[in-house]
């Protein structure tokens, strides 16, 4: 990463004033997307005490920010692609900025939640910024400076996680946390202005109505399992959600085959080898999420009360057991690119998934030393990372070329709504059978049940990666041109035919 900067820094004096804004601007803002969203893991425990509101509806604090960035991240894209990616941009940053400001200055957990779904709409930065480097820079530049926006998700994560330690550290507010995000991104709108006009780069329309089905469908879909202990898993509302969810579903997917412009090509859906590479980011997204949550919620326990837990602050939970592995996520992104190129990019996907299954195996069995849960959570996201620069590759080598933007923007949707199942999970689990108090505690058995799940799902990833996907021979790469891929293809953009 250091290397890079320095090779940029030497390079800048030949580019115009415009081209040398597009690289800052661009690290800026997908380091603002990392950042928002880390900021609130660390104090849903603290907005559900100033709330006065249930373990599973402050669990919407994050379910619903990211649910939101599953429909609008397609639909940002392609807006991108249609009025040109400066205007979407600042559409972007301008929504960000107001739900930012409303949960600064609200008390209500609904207006709290209408805020984070505005701020879900910074997802469709990361996209947007790949698109706007491929048509500022020059070829010989645009590698490295993908990579380089890259690690900064990684970078702005561990920010996210730092920044909530210290504002909270002395019993803060975590208003103050939004209103952080308020000024940040503020001045990534003044950045985004100072770039060039570019006219859209396609024609054709948006389907609004594919992505009104997929955000109900999806709704549908996480509701029941966030209200599932509430709600009684067999009463009349959670089995009514989980039919509708599927009615509306399929109902999406018979619709998409139907327009001339889908939001997301069924085609994709049906494929073997995509249907997999889907599925895996499904359990990446989902351990990512599990991790955080469930790590974060087992080091506050206070263990003179539940007889486990580390009584841990928000800032220790931040700095010390969740931002190793966070920021090693600048180190372990190179390395996959450089597994991928030397071993392919299935054999890398099932090293992480087993690398996953290790670390969650070792939390379930190990969680009452310090050290120990800092191991076993840096295993489970160093194992994200590895399978998040696998995913694309996997992807080129199992579609064509023309194929490749739709199959990883599918394939992104899949990460998302990982995501949201992880914290539904975690939320469910540890809402449920509490230890009676003042501020209800979830059991130790607990959360070893989440870490036993992510277990159990990270073998049955390795198995059906290794297994169900078919043997083919897949183009040699450097390890630069993987990390180009890798980018290109997490930001759902096309990614070049192997030579």
């Amino acid at each position: 990463m250091v290397l890079r900067i320095v090779g940029w820094a030497s390079t800048f004096g030949r580019m115009t004033f415009r081209t040398r804004l597009a690289l800052p601007v661009a690290c800026y803002v997908v380091l603002l997307v990392s950042a928002l969203q880390t900021l609130v893991v660390p104090v849903v425990a603290d907005i559900r005490t100033d709330l006065g509101v249930s373990v599973s509806a402050a669990g919407w604090v994050v379910t619903a920010n990211l649910l939101a960035a599953a429909v609008l991240t397609p639909v940002l894209g392609r807006l991108g692609d249609l009025h040109g990616r400066r205007p979407v941009m600042l559409g972007v940053l301008t929504v960000v900025l107001l739900g930012s400001v409303l949960a600064a200055t609200t008390a209500s957990l609904p207006l709290l939640l209408v805020a984070r779904v505005a701020q879900a709409a910074a997802f469709g930065l990361f996209p947007l910024s790949i698109g706007m480097l491929r048509e500022e820079l020059p070829a010989t530049r645009l590698t490295g400076a993908m990579a380089l926006v890259s690690g900064m998700l990684s970078v702005g994560a561990g920010f996210g996680l730092v920044v909530t330690g210290l504002l909270m550290r002395d019993g803060g507010d975590y208003h103050d946390l939004f209103w952080l995000a308020t000024a940040m991104t503020a001045i990534g709108l003044a950045g985004v202005w100072s770039l060039p006009r570019r006219a859209g780069a396609a024609t054709g329309r948006l389907d609004w109505a594919g992505a009104a089905l997929l955000g109900l469908g999806l709704v549908l879909l996480l509701l029941p399992l966030e209200e599932g202990n509430g709600w009684g898993w067999a009463s009349a509302r959670v089995l009514g959600s989980l039919a509708a969810a599927a009615v509306v579903l399929t109902a999406f997917v018979l619709f998409e085959r139907r327009v001339t412009h889908p939001l997301v090509s069924p085609r994709m859906l049906g494929h073997r080898p995509l249907v997999v590479a889907n599925l895996t980011g499904l359990f990446l997204g989902f351990a990512m999420f599990a991790v955080f949550l469930a790590v974060s919620a087992l080091v506050q326990t206070p263990p003179a009360i539940a007889g486990y837990g580390f009584a841990a602050t928000v800032l220790a939970a931040s700095l010390v057991y969740l931002l190793p592995g966070t920021a090693g996520g600048v180190f372990t992104a190179p390395l996959g690119g450089h597994l991928v190129a030397r071993f392919g990019a299935k054999a890398t996907l099932v090293t992480a998934a087993v690398l996953a299954g290790a670390g969650f195996a070792m939390l379930a069995v190990l969680h009452t030393a310090t050290w120990q849960v800092i191991v076993g959570a840096l295993a489970v996201n160093t194992a994200v990372t590895l399978g998040y620069a696998a995913l694309p590759a996997l992807l080129v080598a199992h579609v064509t070329p023309a194929e490749t933007g739709i199959a990883n923007s599918v394939n992104s949707i899949a990460r998302s709504v990982g995501m949201s199942l992880g914290t539904a999970f975690v939320v469910t689990m540890t809402s449920r059978n509490t230890i009676p108090g003042p501020v209800p505690l979830p059991r130790e058995a607990q959360f070893v049940t989440v870490f036993v799940a992510g277990a159990v799902l990270a073998v049955l990833a390795a198995v059906m990666v290794a297994w169900a996907l078919p043997r083919v021979r897949e183009a040699a790469l450097t390890p630069r041109e993987v990390e180009a891929d890798e980018v290109l293809g997490a930001a759902g953009l096309e990614v070049p035919a192997p030579r």
